[in-house]
């Protein structure tokens, strides 16, 4: 079942809370939605300021104390992806110097989880890299959603906790109530995600074979297995970039019959370039979490945002306070890609 949005926790004091006082901020990537996990547990974004100096370098500073504290600092890793990244390095390395307790990396959306294979010669594994980065920062459990490729938690030593946005963008579907729907999937990649789609909507599962021939973004459905003539689909992905990838599955849905084509992601990054594409696509409506911030251009007007708050407000304080997270989980286990 989707998460209890009723959540209120409160912690008053130090002195009544024996895993210290808890300590949300928010890097400049992420502000809106600390802000809303601030909101469901009832408790004041931390003070911190931000500063690019004229040659582009980043400065960040702590404006409160953090001695002994629980600290969980929100920042994801969206466009502009590297300064985002390194101002989460500076950001884990201040808390440690200023004797924070714990620190917790809360990353909405790790851009870097695309590379996690060395599939090419002679390439780098960019998600090691910026895992053992975040290591070395002195981050001591990481926090984060929809990662491309599950097994990337693999890649730290230290504690990943994996939320799936699901729970909330099926109750958005559900709602809506859309009559003989099926699920679809772009890529085999994808499926054993979308068969969890499918079942949670009671839908029948479409996959679509996708070709992508180079690194320029843009990919081809040579075929959709399975039947989707007189029904509406909905196209499941946990992110995309320009929006091709759902377009092209949702004109081949529609040369096969179908009525009318629904998509939903866990993050819309949406390069420069796609708000007008996607707007003058077949796509009926594309839901979208706010696991992502900053965008380089406004959402389509056939765009809907919903959030994920809730589901880090809990995940959030089930840690500080030293219990499961699975239960947030929602029987979805990881997916293998």
């Amino acid at each position: 079942m989707p998460p209890d949005n009723s959540l209120v926790c409160c912690t008053s004091s130090k002195a009544e809370d024996p895993y210290g006082e808890l300590k949300i901020f928010a890097g400049s990537a992420s502000r809106e939605l600390a802000r809303r996990v601030c909101g469901h547990l009832d408790v004041e974004l931390s003070r911190s300021e931000t500063h690019i100096f004229s040659e582009g370098t980043l400065f960040v500073r702590i404006l409160e104390n953090v001695r002994g504290r629980d600290v969980f600092l929100i920042q994801g890793t969206e466009f502009p992806v590297n300064d985002n990244l390194m101002e989460l390095l500076f950001w884990i390395d201040a808390f440690k110097r200023a004797s924070a307790a714990q620190v917790t990396a809360v990353i909405p959306y790790f851009s870097y989880a695309k590379g996690d294979k060395k599939d090419e010669p002679r390439v780098s594994i960019r998600a090691r890299v910026v895992a053992d980065m975040i290591e070395a920062a002195g981050a001591d459990r990481v926090l984060t959603m929809d990662l491309h490729s599950p097994q990337i938690q693999g890649f730290f030593k230290i504690p990943v906790d994996h939320l799936y946005a699901l729970p909330v963008l099926v109750e958005y579907f559900l709602k809506k109530e859309i009559p003989d729907l099926v699920v679809a999937a772009p890529d085999v990649g994808f499926s054993k995600a979308a068969a969890r789609y499918a079942a949670a909507m009671n839908a029948p599962l479409v996959i679509g074979n996708k070709m992508r021939r180079d690194h320029s973004e843009t990919a081809e459905i040579q075929e959709v297995i399975g039947d989707v003539r007189g029904r509406n689909v909905l196209i499941v992905d946990d992110f995309t970039i320009s929006g091709g990838t759902l377009i092209e599955m949702a004109h081949a849905c529609l040369e096969r019959g179908a009525v009318d084509v629904y998509a939903c992601v866990s993050h819309g990054v949406f390069s420069k370039g796609s708000a007008a594409r996607i707007a003058r696509s077949p796509i009926k409506e594309l839901v979208l979490t706010d696991t992502i911030g900053e965008r380089s251009e406004p959402l389509a007007p056939n765009c809907t945002q919903i959030s994920v708050s809730t589901l880090f407000a809990q995940a959030i304080w089930s840690i500080h306070r030293r219990e499961s997270v699975s239960r947030l989980f929602d029987g979805v286990e990881p997916v293998p890609r």
